[in-house]
């Protein structure tokens, strides 16, 4: 699920990070579902069992949040109107809350994977 990211790579380097901060705040404010009072984690397509099983995992509230946000959203999406300015989504609450849990998934999937692949091997008993 999870793409390789450069995001440790420019955060390490000062004027990498003085240069792509500001264009990315730019980008997700060109995207425009923060217009629609959506976050970041909401775009994450539900196809796939890893995302499914982070959602079942959310807390309720967290939950209730999201249905929310995407009803809205879509409602707002079939009337051709934004959100007013006091409703969208400020980039300080744009935050990841499901991201960390499909990585936690997807660690957990790994360990299992290499687990059920492990060859145990008898110590050979030796004469004495």
């Amino acid at each position: 699920m999870s793409a390789p990211s450069l995001a440790n790579f420019v955060m390490k380097r000062p004027y990498l990070k003085r240069w792509m901060i500001p264009l990315s705040e730019w980008y997700a404010d060109l995207a425009g579902y923060r217009k629609l009072g959506l976050r970041a984690d909401d775009l994450i397509p539900e196809e796939n069992k890893t995302v499914l099983l982070a959602l079942k995992r959310l807390p309720p509230n967290e939950a209730y949040d999201r249905v929310f946000r995407l009803r809205r959203a879509f409602q707002c999406s079939l009337s051709h109107q934004l959100l007013p300015k006091e409703e969208q989504t400020k980039p300080e609450e744009d935050y990841e809350y499901l991201s960390p849990i499909i990585r936690e998934i997807e660690a957990e999937n790994k360990e299992r994977g290499d687990l059920d692949a492990m060859i145990v091997k008898k110590k050979a008993k030796s004469p004495t």
